[in-house]
């Protein structure tokens, strides 16, 4: 029999939309003579378990949360929580386009910006977009970097947490972007991953020469990263956690245990098996069945 958990997170200083989901979730439960719900953490998170789960339950919750500001998901209990995390960097891991920011440097990032904004939406092919951008970039003196990196990357809210706590759990967390190395490393030691794979710029010692190291990391790559590190664990993907906001972190998405897509391009969103629009990154690990006292920092 397979058993699945409808777990449900809201913003812990939003009471009334955790009250709100609350009750509205529960009288989708209720209406399946369901036990009353587990609570994962107060005033955030809370979860039912269902035996048996048919083709109208998943309609029936989006309907009951549809005007809530609360994320939610219907995920299998077996194998629920991850033993593999891999997640996209820029707009995901972090807060910004490492690309768009770097390109503000060189006076150019509303036009490098608005072909970010078509290759995350899936409109271009993310390789040859990331090739005109970075050719744009041409003679950009090599501090850029690290002043894009002071001046703009944050941690996305949550972030930390998740990577720590299921690091603590026994997981491997990888980052894996289609961003570049001189980022990927200093934020995957920021969050705590335990490893990074991007592209790499080159540059001729001075200044960035407009190329990126072939082959490019995108899309195909991020699959087949998802899929080698599962296979270097002995394990399937079924078993991993893949996020992601852009087009170029579908295949992944689709092909993990639970596809997570973060405050996601609408492309993302529809496929992927739950959606964070409205919390943190820690919802992920609701959706996993962790309580807050299981929380790393």
């Amino acid at each position: 029999m397979s058993h699945h958990a409808l777990v449900f997170v809201a913003s812990p200083d939003d009471k009334p939309a955790y009250r709100e989901a609350l009750l509205m979730l529960g009288r989708v439960a209720l209406s399946r003579k369901l036990p009353p719900p587990e609570v994962l953490s107060g005033w955030e998170s809370a979860q039912w378990i269902y035996e048996r789960v048919d083709g109208e339950l998943r309609q029936e919750a989006a309907a009951a949360v549809a005007e809530l500001p609360v994320d939610w998901a219907l995920v299998p209990v077996e194998e629920r929580r991850k033993q593999l995390l891999v997640a996209d960097m820029d707009s995901t891991i972090i807060n910004v386009e490492c690309l768009d920011e770097l390109a503000d440097f060189a006076g150019i990032k509303a036009e490098i910006a608005a072909i970010t904004a078509r290759a995350m939406r899936g409109e271009l092919a993310f390789e040859p977009a990331l090739r005109e951008r970075v050719g744009k970039l041409k003679g950009l003196a090599l501090d850029a970097l690290q002043k894009t990196y002071d001046q703009r990357v944050r941690l996305n809210p949550g972030a930390a947490t998740l990577v720590k706590t299921m690091a603590a759990h026994g997981a491997r967390c990888v980052l894996v972007s289609g961003g570049f190395s001189f980022f990927t490393s200093r934020v995957a030691a920021a969050a705590g991953f335990h490893a990074d794979r991007a592209n790499v710029l080159l540059d001729d010692g001075a200044a960035l020469t407009g190329l990126v190291r072939e082959p490019i990391l995108g899309r195909a790559a991020k699959l087949e990263a998802l899929e080698s590190e599962a296979k270097a664990l002995r394990i399937s993907t079924r078993a991993a956690i893949a996020i992601g906001d852009g087009a170029n972190d579908l295949d992944m998405i689709k092909a993990a245990g639970l596809g997570v897509a973060y405050r996601a391009k609408p492309v993302v969103a529809a496929e992927a098996h739950a959606k964070i629009d409205y919390t943190s990154l820690e919802a992920a690990l609701f959706f996993q069945g962790y309580r807050r006292t299981e929380f790393g920092t």
